[in-house]
């Protein structure tokens, strides 16, 4: 297939762009002129092997006079997603608009199926488990800036006659994180031998790491139904046994203390995801346990710093 992949340089983009290269397809990779990720990328993909296409999100409407036509879109490009500018109304609004731009030029380049990352964010804060059959109630803007995209994008492809996959991702971690997730702090805090501040880390959590979650995107964007889906793994728990698994795991070189970091802009939800409709609707399967999945963040920090 052809697919257009916008954030391509970003944490899940660039790997999904890998994967969907090694699968066999021909991607048009869309990256922010002058991206700093830019490098990030090619380090992974060789520029040879991919069609690259620089276009801000506000200029997505364009990239219909930069390719001839495609199969399908997958829309990872989506600014502010930094836990500061998730509680901006403005900005994480102006990305619905890019979104829908984004929509319609899949329209216009023949795509049959647009594939978007959606957020855990749009179900608000839960304790219990949630299904995509659960009631959405985000209360940051960047939950509620996804939930109106999703709304008004479903109708979109229908008049475009597009199918509409949409994929509730949840806490995805692994090498080229953003250096301020939970899971980076943590590691580089803790190689250095400093003090980790935590907040209570008494919820209930669930991590997936990124090629398994990008996986899961490739298997929906080939193989699932249009829909909606959570994309997450199967080891739930409480967020304490993580942080302590990770310690352990660095040697227990450093300390942590709990109780001192405020909440997140989601607020103190637990992560308690039901991915029986991903797991029924294609062959994909979680691979990676949360101790490989780390070494393997490890041995990429090591390297980065030697």
């Amino acid at each position: 297939m052809k697919i257009v992949v916008t954030g391509a340089t970003s944490f899940i983009g660039a790997v999904t762009v890998r994967q969907l290269l090694e699968a066999g397809h021909q991607v048009y990779g869309v990256v922010r002129p002058g991206s700093r990720n830019l490098e990030y990328l090619l380090g992974m993909v060789p520029e040879e092997r991919l069609e690259l296409i620089q276009l801000d999100l506000r200029e997505i409407g364009s990239i219909t006079r930069q390719v001839p036509g495609a199969d399908a879109w997958v829309q990872i490009g989506w600014d502010g997603a930094g836990s500061d500018n998730r509680k901006k109304r403005d900005v994480q609004q102006q990305n619905v608009v890019y979104a829908l731009a984004a929509v319609r030029a899949a329209g216009i380049l023949g795509c049959k199926r647009f594939l978007f990352t959606g957020s855990q964010a749009e179900y608000g804060v839960h304790h219990d488990w949630v299904n995509e059959e659960t009631p959405c109630s985000p209360v940051s803007q960047y939950g509620i800036a996804k939930c109106d995209f999703a709304r008004q994008a479903e109708g979109l492809c229908r008049v475009l006659a597009m199918e509409y996959v949409h994929l509730r991702i949840f806490s995805v971690y692994g090498p080229g994180d953003h250096p301020w997730s939970l899971v980076q702090s943590c590691l580089k805090t803790w190689l250095a031998g400093g003090e980790m501040t935590l907040g209570a880390c008494t919820q209930q959590w669930n991590f997936l790491y990124i090629e398994d979650a990008v996986s899961a995107l490739v298997h929906l964007l080939t193989e699932g139904a249009p829909g909606v889906y959570n994309v997450a793994g199967h080891d739930t728990r409480m967020l304490r046994e993580y942080i302590e698994e990770m310690y352990r795991l660095c040697g227990s070189r450093g300390s942590f203390v709990y109780g001192e970091r405020p909440e997140n802009a989601e607020g103190p939800a637990d992560l308690m995801p039901d991915i029986g409709k991903l797991l029924a609707a294609t062959s994909w399967r979680p691979e990676t346990t949360f101790a490989e999945g780390i070494y393997e963040t490890l041995h990429c920090m090591q390297n980065n710093a030697s």
